[in-house]
């Protein structure tokens, strides 16, 4: 489990494509320096496990499904990634309860400065919106973010100066695709609640 709160902005510096999969190596001093094979990092929102720590870096795998699901398909050598280990149990949850399992990639549509923040629209997938809500929790590329205004196709965010500086969502341009994870609590809620729901259509 993660909080969506950023600890480091690392560095894409290995792809080796695998049949039906690939291998990833990622430089990150930070959450490197207490990581361990079977350990869980997220990178840009996705759960990986370690198999490799060396020189203040880390491999992992990322299966078909990963690659179908969210952009690291797309991720190359040089690229910035965001970084953030599993929670540790007592400490703050700073963001909101992330699994590090992407529901689908979202598309920058556009980006508003301001004085002291960044206004930035993302297009939602298809079947998504439902679950996002107007000051609601959402992660996009591994960041816990706080909606501002949502409809059928889109959402916005609202960036401050950190989260623009500190993470990759500083320079995603118009066009760039995102992960995003929508709050597991709104599915599960979904799913207790359907059947009751089909019930009362079917009176």
């Amino acid at each position: 489990m993660f909080t969506g709160i950023v600890e480091e902005l690392g560095e894409v510096v290995a792809v080796a494509d695998l049949p039906d999969a690939a291998r990833v190596t990622i430089a990150g001093p930070l959450v490197t320096s207490d990581a361990k094979h079977g350990d869980s990092i997220a990178v840009n929102g996705v759960c990986l496990t370690v198999v490799d720590v060396a020189d203040g870096a880390f491999t992992a795998d990322v299966m078909r499904e990963t690659l179908t699901r969210s952009s690291l398909a797309k991720v190359a050598e040089g690229d910035p990634v965001n970084l953030e280990r599993a929670a540790a149990v007592g400490q703050r949850l700073g963001g909101h309860i992330v699994q590090g399992h992407v529901d689908g990639t979202g598309v920058v549509l556009a980006r508003e400065k301001a004085e002291h923040w960044e206004v930035v629209h993302i297009g939602l997938p298809p079947g998504l919106a439902r679950y996002v809500v107007e000051k609601g929790s959402i992660t996009v590329d591994g960041v816990s973010l706080t909606v501002v205004s949502v409809s059928e196709s889109d959402f916005s965010v609202s960036l401050i100066p950190t989260t623009l500086e500190l993470t990759t969502l500083g320079r995603r341009v118009p066009g760039e695709h995102v992960n995003l994870e929508v709050d597991v609590l709104a599915k599960y809620v979904e799913r207790l609640a359907l059947p009751h729901l089909r019930a009362e259509e079917a009176r």
